[in-house]
């Protein structure tokens, strides 16, 4: 990963600086609890500090601290420029060869996902930092067969989500409790 992308961290933010309405901002409770591979609507926000990184768009993050080593070996792509990166996130600026969903899909998933969580390092929290990913080797495709990789599996993430919504509208029956008296 050294020698195709460049590495730097997100900056201090925590839940309790959230707000109704302000500067989006990515956390990286996030990557947990609303998982995309691809972040492109951000709906928490913050009163922007000095100081503060922005994404430009296509970085990868990557939580620096999580629960277990699984559940830390996993990244995201910031689709949009000037959402603030919070702290304990790991952000991968990846070079023009990189497709950034690619790299994301990477590292959530196969052997780099098994080598990424090997080296995390803690028990009850445990840590990746970006010396961990920036050795990290992960096999790269041609950029033409990364999109076909990134469009494929975009179509699954819709497909998914189309049943889920379809399978939420279906009313299940509701059956009325009935009486019987036993004479």
């Amino acid at each position: 990963m050294n020698d195709v992308a460049k590495f730097s961290k997100g900056n201090g933010y925590s839940k309790g600086d959230l707000i109704e309405a302000g500067t989006p901002i990515i956390l990286y409770g996030r990557l947990y609890t609303k998982y995309e591979t691809t972040i492109s609507d951000v709906d928490t926000f913050v009163v922007a500090k000095d100081g503060s990184v922005y994404s430009k768009g296509g970085e990868v993050i990557v939580p620096a601290s999580g629960e277990t080593a699984e559940d830390i070996a996993r990244a995201a792509t910031v689709d949009k420029p000037g959402i603030l990166l919070g702290g304990d996130l790991n952000v991968v600026m990846p070079n023009e060869e990189i497709n950034s969903a690619f790299l994301a899909i990477s590292i959530s998933n196969g052997s780099s996902q098994r080598e990424l969580a090997k080296k995390a390092q803690g028990k009850s929290v445990v840590h990746i930092h970006n010396e961990e990913i920036r050795n990290l080797v992960v096999p790269f495709p041609t950029k033409a067969e990364q999109n076909k990789i990134v469009d494929y599996f975009a179509n699954l993430d819709s497909l998914i989500t189309l049943h889920q919504t379809k399978a939420k509208s279906i009313k299940k029956p509701h059956f009325k409790e009935q009486n019987y008296a036993w004479i």
